[in-house]
């Protein structure tokens, strides 16, 4: 289990997304990215989600722009779920700032916007129907180990794979569509 593998065989399972590698990568480096999330403001539910969008940062880069190295592995990876989680702390700041300046005036269900609502309906029934379900799930608040147990999938890291992997095909469909270029404008 705490075998060292090669960085080069680490790389090819990622790219053939194998399991064992998968694995083995969150049995190996999750405890650094927690230790850095808990250290700079985070939760237990940040060092997931970070490490789960950097594991598919790491995929993108291998599988598309044939990843060269210069360090080890475990120190880009590092990198990589720093970045994220700095990203995201910048993100929160913003969004806090914006909701300290702009009271909300109005009740969310007024502020209802049709036109995107059609939008966003739109993407939703044109994604697979795996893709729906994990969403549908997620938004009625279930947790992720139980969206795991629900979609018979192998463990809490793969629903949310599945459920980040979903939103970004949402979130592509929806720009997509005409109709959101023009409302946008």
């Amino acid at each position: 289990m705490f075998r060292k593998i090669s960085d080069s065989t680490i790389i090819d399972g990622i790219r053939q997304q194998d399991d064992k590698i998968l694995n083995w990568l969150y049995d190996n480096y999750l405890q650094t990215v927690r230790h850095h999330v808990l250290k700079n403001s985070g939760s237990e539910a940040d060092v997931s989600d970070v490490f789960q969008e950097s594991i598919i940062a790491l995929y993108r880069q291998i599988s598309e722009d044939g990843l060269n190295l210069t360090s080890d592995l475990k120190g880009y990876f590092f990198g990589i779920a720093r970045n994220i989680w700095s990203a995201q702390l910048r993100k929160k700041n913003r969004n806090t700032e914006i909701e300290i300046d702009i009271p909300d005036e109005t009740d969310s269900e007024e502020s209802k916007n049709p036109v995107l609502e059609r939008i966003v309906s739109r993407a939703f029934a044109k994604l697979n129907p795996d893709a729906r379900i994990i969403l549908t799930l997620f938004s009625e608040g279930f947790s992720y180990p139980e969206i795991a147990v629900k979609m018979n999938l192998k463990n809490e890291t793969y629903a949310r794979r599945k459920k980040y992997l979903s939103k970004e095909a949402l979130m592509a469909l929806i720009k997509e569509d005409p109709e959101y270029k023009e409302f946008l404008e």
